[in-house]
């Protein structure tokens, strides 16, 4: 039996234990701590890069501006409250409240609607939480691909405007290492109803301009 395959039950019950797959980097940051390894084995790891053990998966303040910037937490009323407001493309459903909010109304109960209002603080709330949850998702997507912290970043906010990290070729191309066409791929995502807008135009642009930027 190899040392690899003696310490399988340990890698499963890890996976278990963080509920999801293991990446091969953590896996080569604990084969070589199981070899006797210390704080060298982690001389690599950068914060806040994708592929790394040490990463905690957070967004930078660029990241976080510029979703902001394009989020607007539009539709602040005279009293200082929030209002929900219709898809541009649709005129209707789905109904987006404060930083972009869509789906349930965790506040009210429900779902986001017609007639949704929101405090600030509920808003910025929900904020930090949907940050949390899509930079969680397109780490889950990327594994332990190489990735910049601008690039990161830009594919959050990509992610959290449009929902298909998992499914864009957009991803694809990244995790296999071709950045100019990943990059080239946030301009076929500026379409809603079936016609560009400009605000998603110009928030594709930014994105991809961030993507690009070097650390």
């Amino acid at each position: 039996m190899t040392e690899r395959t003696k310490r399988k039950p340990l890698f499963d019950f890890v996976r278990r234990m963080v509920g999801r797959p293991i990446r091969q980097s953590e896996v080569e940051t604990l084969d070589c701590m199981l070899d006797g390894g210390d704080e060298d084995c982690l001389q690599d790891t950068v914060t806040g890069v994708t592929g790394s053990p040490a990463s905690d998966w957070k967004v930078s303040q660029k990241g976080v501006s510029l979703i902001q910037h394009f989020e607007g937490c539009a539709k602040r009323r005279v009293d200082g409250m929030v209002e929900a407001y219709p898809d541009p493309g649709t005129g209707d459903d789905p109904w987006t409240i404060g930083w972009g909010a869509t789906g349930k109304d965790r506040f009210n109960g429900g779902n986001i609607k017609r007639g949704t209002v929101w405090t600030q603080a509920q808003c910025d709330a929900r904020l930090e939480e949907d940050l949390l949850r899509y930079a969680s998702d397109v780490a889950q997507a990327l594994g332990d691909t190489p990735t910049t912290q601008s690039q990161f970043d830009a594919l959050v906010s990509f992610h959290y405007n449009t929902g298909a990290i998992a499914k864009a070729t957009l991803t694809r191309k990244h995790k296999a290492g071709d950045h100019a066409g990943a990059a080239r791929e946030f301009d076929r995502w500026c379409y809603a109803g079936g016609r560009v807008l400009k605000g998603l135009a110009r928030r594709r642009a930014a994105e991809a301009t961030l993507y690009r930027t070097p650390e």
